[in-house]
């Protein structure tokens, strides 16, 4: 698995940390997530049938903003 570190926009308080996360556990191969409310940003663990790019569109869905 690889991980990565996405910068979000948008993250206001614990129901957006609590939204975020469960869009992001809904794609298929994510493994462990850690996100940091204060630093807006979020570190994602996933194998090889997710792209980055399937993450940033799932966070986007979610209604906030991604970058890697």
């Amino acid at each position: 698995m690889e991980t990565l570190i996405f910068k979000i926009n948008g993250l206001k308080d614990e129901t957006c940390v609590r939204t975020l996360a469960n869009a992001i556990q809904d794609l298929p191969n994510i493994g462990h997530i850690e996100i940091s409310l204060e630093k807006g940003e979020a570190s994602i663990e996933h194998g090889r049938f997710v792209s980055p790019d399937d993450i940033v569109q799932a966070i986007a869905d979610a209604g906030f903003e991604a970058a890697y």
